[in-house]
């Protein structure tokens, strides 16, 4: 049976971290630490799970499940659902989220910083206008230069980040257990944590593209599913590992933080602030480079990626540059709304989405228990759609029309077990499972 050699485990996890981490990963660690305070190890640990483990979890169940991409995978549960739900997560993670997310992080950390007095839609604007210009220009001619820039400037943004994070633990702002917890982190800081690992988007991201590194695995000799899967997560144990120590680090400084700083809007100020307390403009303005650089290849890459997939998924549709255009048009125009209005559109949508990806992670990875009959993928996904849209209702943003007019929805919502947490599909899910085994089990009738 042919295995990965070591040199070969290495490259793919490094694939694998270049795939997953982006600058995004360093806003929501950095904003929960600052809300987390003295409770930063135990939303840690709850990160950790949604922004690590079920990432790693979902390229291995593409690994076991030999299917050529999300599209196949989830249509097991049924072609419609397939297509409404790849469509639903590549636009999630494409022009609806994170890829205004990019142009909206990029600015927050640099320009916004830089000049505090300007008309700062005007400047967001001019900036997005750019950013975009140059996502499709790299889009429409993909080449050495995506790869160049992912092998210089990652790891320079990584260094970068490791001389700040140094400095703010040699040097602390202030003690973690001096910063008093705050929100949702007062009463169950691990399931504040848990979910604010959706914001990472990674699971989503390991369903939408880990078949690159199931294919990679392949190329390289692995066919066996279980040894794909094997390779696939020992590979990720090692960018688990970076992943997970830059989280937990990024989290404690930005905890730190508090001892001079009020919690910021989002990460991104809470970063740059950090970076111009330590090193002054020119680290500011290091720092904004590196991360617009950063955000600008990740970008271009989610682009690429859902160009490509569309135009598999409706072959009698528009071409590759066509989808190319509009979506970063669409994302120009989304990113125009700010980054606190994405992040908090964003969530309802990861409350809608996140439970439905891990249900359809774990029903893969156990599907031999069950034969992966269809009745159980079925019944367990219908059972958890309901409960993952009252989820999505009850993160409405509160000031918005929709969530005054559903209120009432979202009161129903609480009924469930759990749901006061975020966890109102579990119930559910499970319940869903459970019919859809009993109902796996019954003989079939006979003419």
């Amino acid at each position: 049976m042919k295995k990965l050699t070591m040199r070969q485990l290495l490259a793919v996890a490094s694939m694998l971290f270049g795939m997953f981490f982006g600058a995004g990963n360093l806003i929501f660690p950095a904003s929960m630490g600052q809300l987390a305070g003295s409770s930063v190890w135990l939303a840690s640990a709850g990160l950790l799970i949604t922004g690590v483990g079920l990432p790693l979890l979902g390229v291995a169940a593409l690994g076991v499940s030999r299917a050529d991409g999300l599209l196949e995978l989830s249509s097991r549960v049924g072609r419609r659902y397939g297509l409404f739900f790849t469509c639903v997560l590549y636009l999630t993670i494409g022009p609806l989220f994170a890829i205004p997310r990019c142009a909206t992080v990029s600015y927050t950390v640099g320009v916004q910083q830089l000049l505090p007095g300007a008309d700062q839609r005007l400047a967001l604007a001019l900036f997005s206008l750019v950013f975009f210009g140059a996502v499709l220009f790299f889009s429409l001619r993909p080449g050495e230069l995506l790869t160049w820039i992912g092998k210089v400037l990652n790891p320079l943004f990584l260094c970068f980040l490791a001389v700040l994070v140094v400095r703010a633990l040699v040097s602390p702002l202030g003690a973690v257990s001096a910063a008093a917890p705050m929100g949702a982190y007062e009463t169950d800081a691990f399931a504040a944590g848990f979910l604010e690992g959706y914001n990472t988007m990674d699971a989503l991201a390991g369903l939408a593209f880990g078949i690159i590194v199931v294919d990679a695995i392949r190329r390289l000799g692995v066919t066996e599913p279980g040894q794909v899967a094997k390779s696939t997560v020992g590979a990720g144990v090692f960018s688990a590992l970076l992943m997970g120590l830059i989280y937990v680090l990024v989290a404690v400084m930005a905890a730190q933080s508090r001892g001079l700083f009020e919690p910021a809007a989002n990460g991104g100020e809470a970063l740059a602030q950090i970076a111009q307390h330590y090193f002054g403009s020119a680290g500011a303005l290091i720092l904004a480079a590196t991360v617009t650089v950063a955000c600008l290849k990740t970008a271009v890459g989610l682009v690429t990626s859902c160009g490509e997939t569309f135009v598999q998924m409706f072959p009698r549709g528009p071409r590759y540059p066509v989808w190319a255009v509009g979506f970063c048009l669409f994302s120009f125009a989304i990113a125009n709304l700010g980054l606190d209005a994405i992040l908090a559109w964003t969530a309802p949508v990861l409350m809608f989405l996140y439970p439905l990806s891990i249900v359809l992670i774990l029903l893969t990875l156990f599907g031999g228990l069950f034969g992966n009959h269809r009745t159980v993928l079925a019944w367990t996904v219908g059972f958890t759609i309901p409960a993952a849209v009252l989820d999505l209702v009850c993160a409405l943003p509160k000031d918005s029309a929709a969530a005054r007019l559903l209120a009432p929805v979202a009161g129903l919502a609480q009924l469930l077990p759990l749901a006061d947490k975020g966890f109102g599909w579990v119930v559910p899910a499970l319940a869903g499972l459970l019919v859809g085994l009993v109902l796996a089990k019954r003989p079939r009738r006979t003419a």
